[in-house]
Order: structure tokens, then sequence, then C-alpha cells
């Protein structure tokens, strides 16, 4: 089976003035449903009060990101599931549950992870 990864920028949740609750219910149901399914992997939200930071091979740490990782933020989902139909089912599952729309890409096999 492959594995998905099913994400949105932060900025994208457009959520109504008193309903974050709701938000974050129904987010936490496609997160039980996956799991009773069991494709559910990972999920969770970037915290963006944290800096990011590179390592070295040596341990050296250095500030900032690669120029193309500087906005990577929100909400990502790592679903592992039989098919691609069944990875834009439950992005479209979670897109209703975010209020934003979903991105899916799905990883390369590697037999070791």
């Amino acid at each position: 089976m492959t594995k998905y990864l099913i994400s949105f920028p932060s900025g994208e949740m457009k959520i109504p003035e008193g309903k974050f609750d709701d938000v974050v219910k129904d987010s936490h149901d496609v997160v039980r449903e996956a799991k009773a399914a069991g494709v559910w992997v990972f999920g969770g939200g970037i915290n963006e009060s944290i800096a990011p930071v590179r390592v070295a091979a040596d341990g050296t740490v250095s500030a900032g990101t690669y120029p193309q990782t500087a906005r990577i933020e929100g909400g990502y989902t790592v679903l592992e599931l039989p098919t691609y139909e069944e990875a834009l089912a439950w992005a479209a599952k979670l897109a209703a549950a975010c209020r934003c729309d979903q991105e899916v890409r799905a990883f390369q096999y590697d037999p070791e992870s």
C-alpha cells in the first residue's frame, strides 16, 4: 500500500466566528474514522512558534530553511491506502472538516518504511 500526505497551509482555513470548536470536532471525527479503518499513520499541525533550523551531518545547527521549504506550515495527515482514489476520498473528508482544500501527494515506496 502507498502512504499519502494530505495537507493544507494554515492560512487557508476559513473558520467563521464562533465555529472553531466545530472544526476541531469535525477534524477529530475524521481522525477517529481513519484510525478505526486502520489507515492512519500520522497527523498533526506544524508548531509555527518554533523557528525551523537545518542540521548538518556533523551536528552543526543553522537557522533557517532551504529556500523552497521556507513556508512549510499548517496541517499534515499521512494515511496508508490501497489506491489513489481512496486518498482523494479521505482528502475530501479532511477538506470538509478543516474548511479548506487539501493537497494530496504520494510517498515513493520504500520497503524499510
